[in-house]
This record gives structure tokens, C-alpha cells and sequence, in this order.
């Protein structure tokens, strides 16, 4: 009874935790852009509860075991805010520097900017508090620690893309903007994707080589190593940042001049983490291989003793 409650208690919270800042975000897009309509966006906020009475409903841990609906309902609320503001500022620095007269832009930008930038620097926060708040599911307090410094090590690279858009050389630029954007949209959904599962020891596929005649034929085939979380993990980060990021800031560095000591610090962390994460899939790729070996030999030596024990 008393970890249904805090489970419950912890659901409401998150998602106050989160309606708040989300909350915040559309008021102030509204409010800089003089569009009431933009309130309407507000549903989004409305349907955070609407899944937790889902997800408490359905789910016996209080939370989804790979994927969060509640950080993604979440994010659906932000990042079009977020999207929306930019591309606003964009027009009006275009505006600016195609006209001697903006005094009237010029404030509406600096009003505005310095609250936009601290709301949008704080989603990261956002999101590894409102994880911590949330229930754990069914993550261990191990995992759940893990997951909080991941997204803390994302976060930083993520966030520079917003700032990268900013630099004076680019800062005009429609295309390389609206394609920063959306590369800092799709880095910020691998946060809805919980990849730091492990299956308890009680529940692991005992292997042929430990394992008795008996007990084989009735294991199930072990999981592909294709298919493995580590793997899944590997592509999550290279496919939605690392790999991104690194083409865009290298471009960027060539083709428009931009440079600045952050940007060759991500370029090589960007680099770097490819590299890493290739390497590490050729050692998970050279485990499957020994395991199949041994599991093959194993096989082989099972069905020769069983040979030899049914011609005694």
C-alpha cells in the first residue's frame, strides 16, 4: 500500500514538474507573439495527466519499460515553442541587418531573448529532475542513476546547438538554422528512450556450456546480438546526436567559417564518441561470435555423449 502511494504521489509531481515548465514556454510564446491562439497548445499539458491515469492504469511499476509517453507528451509541448521562438528571432536579426530602422525589433528581441534563453537552457534541468521525480519503473536505483549523468553528459552538446545558431556568422542563415533546429528536436527525443535496461540474474538465459541436457531443451534461443540493448544504445547515440552533430558542426566549420574553441571541443568529442561507440560495437560483435563458438561446441559435445550413452 505504501509504495502504490508514493508511486502515485511520484507520477503527479513529475508531471506537475513538467506541466509547469511547459506551461511556461507557451505563455511565452504567446506573449511574444501577441497570438492568443497559441494557448490552444496548452492541451498538451492537459494530456500529461490524462496519460498518467493510463500509465498508472495499465503498468504495475507506475512507468513504461523502454519508451516514456510522459517525456514525449512533455517535449511535444516544448520543442514547437521552442522551434517557434527561433525561427522568430531568425526573422527578426534579418530584419535588423537589412535596415537601419529597428529600433522597435531590436527591443521586441532583447525583451524577450534573455527569458526564452534561460527557459530553454533549463529543459535539460527540467528533464533529469522530472526523470528523478518520476517513478523508477522498472529500473533499479543503479540504472536510474545511470540514466540521470547520461542525460547530464547530453545535455551540453545538445544545448550548444541552440547557441551555435546564434554565432554572427549564421546567425541570418535560414537553412542552417532551421536544419539546427530540427537536429536539437531530434537529439532531444532520444530522452523519451529508455535504453539503460538490464535483465535481472533470475531471469537471464543460462548458457549451453553451463547447463545440462535437460535444462536446454527447455531455455529459449538467447537474444541476438543485433538486438541487444548495448547495441540499441549504440545507434541511439551515434544516429540521433553524436553523428548528426558532428556533420553539422563540421560543415558548418568549412562551409560558413564558423569557429570558436566550443565548437572544436564538440567536434572532437563528437568525433571521438563515434569512434568509441564503432569500437565497442566490434567488441559486442566479437562476444556474440565466442558465444555462438562455444555454444556450437558445446552442442556437438552434448549430442556425442549422448550418442555414446545410448549405444552403452
Amino acid at each position: 500500500m505504501k509504495s502504490n502511494c508514493c508511486k502515485i504521489l511520484s507520477a503527479i509531481v513529475s508531471r506537475l514538474f513538467f506541466g509547469l515548465h511547459g506551461t511556461l514556454m507557451i505563455v511565452f510564446l504567446a506573449a511574444m507573439q501577441e497570438n492568443k491562439n497559441y494557448l490552444l497548445m496548452l492541451i498538451t499539458i492537459f494530456l500529461l495527466f490524462v496519460e498518467m491515469i493510463i500509465t498508472l492504469w495499465k503498468t504495475k511499476k507506475g512507468e513504461w519499460k523502454w519508451f516514456s509517453p510522459m517525456v514525449f507528451i512533455y517535449l511535444c509541448s516544448v520543442l514547437p515553442s521552442i522551434f517557434i521562438m527561433e525561427l522568430e528571432f531568425l526573422e527578426i536579426r534579418i530584419n535588423m541587418s537589412n535596415t537601419t530602422h529597428h529600433e522597435c525589433m531590436d527591443s521586441v528581441h532583447t525583451e524577450y531573448s534573455t527569458e526564452i534563453q534561460a527557459l530553454e537552457e533549463t529543459l535539460i534541468l527540467v528533464l533529469v529532475l522530472g526523470r528523478w521525480l518520476m517513478p523508477k519503473g522498472y529500473m533499479n536505483r543503479d540504472q536510474l542513476c545511470q540514466l540521470l549523468l547520461t542525460y547530464l553528459a547530453l545535455g551540453a552538446d545538445i544545448l550548444d546547438i541552440l547557441q551555435l545558431i546564434k554565432e554572427t556568422k549564421i546567425n541570418t542563415n535560414k537553412p542552417a538554422t532551421v536544419v539546427g533546429l530540427c537536429l536539437f528536436s531530434w537529439a532531444i527525443l532520444q530522452f523519451t528512450i529508455v535504453l539503460t535496461q538490464t535483465a535481472s540474474p533470475k531471469s537471464q538465459i543460462t548458457s549451453p556450456v553451463e547447463a545440462s541436457p535437460s535444462t536446454n531443451n527447455r531455455t529459449r534461443p538467447a537474444t541476438p546480438v543485433c538486438c541487444t540493448t548495448e547495441i540499441w544504445s549504440v545507434i541511439v547515440t551515434v544516429g540521433m546526436q553524436d553523428g548528426p552533430f558532428l556533420i553539422y558542426r563540421v560543415y558548418l566549420a568549412t562551409a560558413e567559417g564558423v569557429f570558436n574553441e566550443s565548437l572544436t571541443f564538440f567536434v572532437c568529442k563528437n568525433a571521438l564518441t563515434v569512434i568509441i561507440e564503432i569500437y565497442r560495437v566490434s567488441i559486442i560483435l566479437g562476444r556474440g561470435r565466442c558465444k555462438r563458438k562455444k555454444s556450437q561446441s558445446a552442442a556437438v559435445a552434448n549430442q556425442t555423449n549422448n550418442a555414446e550413452t545410448e549405444m552403452t
